[in-house]
C-alpha cells in the first residue's frame, strides 16, 4: 500500500507564490495606518468599520482617510480616531495658568487624546469662550464635542473623555499631540 503524500507545484510556481505574498506584505507595511475601511460581510450581512482592509468577497466596500496628520505622528488606535472624529478635543490656556494647565496636558497626552490648544490671550478670545460656555471663562477649560468642563479636575475630564470614548492609556511610542491655534 503506497502513501498518500502532497502534492507540490513546481519550484518556478512556489517561488512565484512566495514573491507575490512578499510583495504583499510590503505594501500592507507601509500603508497609512490612518485608513478606515467599512464593508459589508458577506457571511452575516452585517456592516464592518475597521482599520484592516476587508476580506475578499466583500461588498460595498469603501476606505476613508482618519483623522489627524499621517506623516512622522505615532499612528492612532481606531478607537482614537473614532471618538476625535466625533469628539474633538480643545483644551483652553492662559499666559498665567502654569500648574493647572500642565495637568491637564499631561492627563490629555497621557491618553493619548489628540486635541487643540487655544490660548487665551484677548478680551475677544475670552469674550467668545465666556459665551460658548454660558458663565465665566477660566483657565484650564476642556472642550470635548459640545461638553465643556471648567477648572482641572482629573475625574471629571476622565470621565467625559471615557463618554467620548478615547482610550485610558497612550499607546507605547504616542508622542505629544496639542496642536496650538489662533
Amino acid at each position: 500500500m503506497s502513501r498518500p503524500h502532497a502534492i507540490l507545484p513546481p519550484p518556478a510556481a512556489r517561488v512565484a507564490a512566495a514573491l507575490a505574498t512578499l510583495a504583499a506584505l510590503l505594501a500592507a507595511g507601509t500603508a497609512n495606518a490612518q485608513t478606515t475601511y467599512r464593508w459589508v460581510d458577506p457571511a452575516s450581512g452585517r456592516t464592518v468599520f475597521s482599520d484592516q482592509p476587508p476580506p475578499a468577497g466583500a461588498r460595498q466596500v469603501s476606505r476613508q482617510a482618519g483623522v489627524g496628520p499621517a506623516d512622522d505622528a505615532a499612528p492612532q488606535s481606531y478607537a482614537t480616531r473614532q471618538a476625535a472624529e466625533k469628539f474633538p478635543v480643545t483644551l483652553y490656556t492662559a499666559a498665567d495658568c502654569v500648574e493647572p494647565c500642565k495637568q491637564a496636558r499631561d492627563l490629555l497626552n497621557g491618553r493619548g487624546v489628540p486635541f487643540t490648544e487655544k490660548l487665551l490671550q484677548t478680551n475677544a478670545d475670552i469674550a467668545e469662550l465666556k459665551q460658548r460656555l454660558g458663565e465665566e471663562a477660566m483657565a484650564p477649560t476642556v472642550a470635548i464635542g459640545r461638553q465643556f468642563n471648567r477648572g482641572f479636575e482629573a475625574g471629571a475630564w476622565n470621565n467625559l473623555l471615557d463618554l467620548a470614548g478615547y482610550p485610558k492609556n497612550a499607546p507605547y511610542g504616542a508622542k505629544p499631540s496639542g496642536v496650538f491655534s489662533q
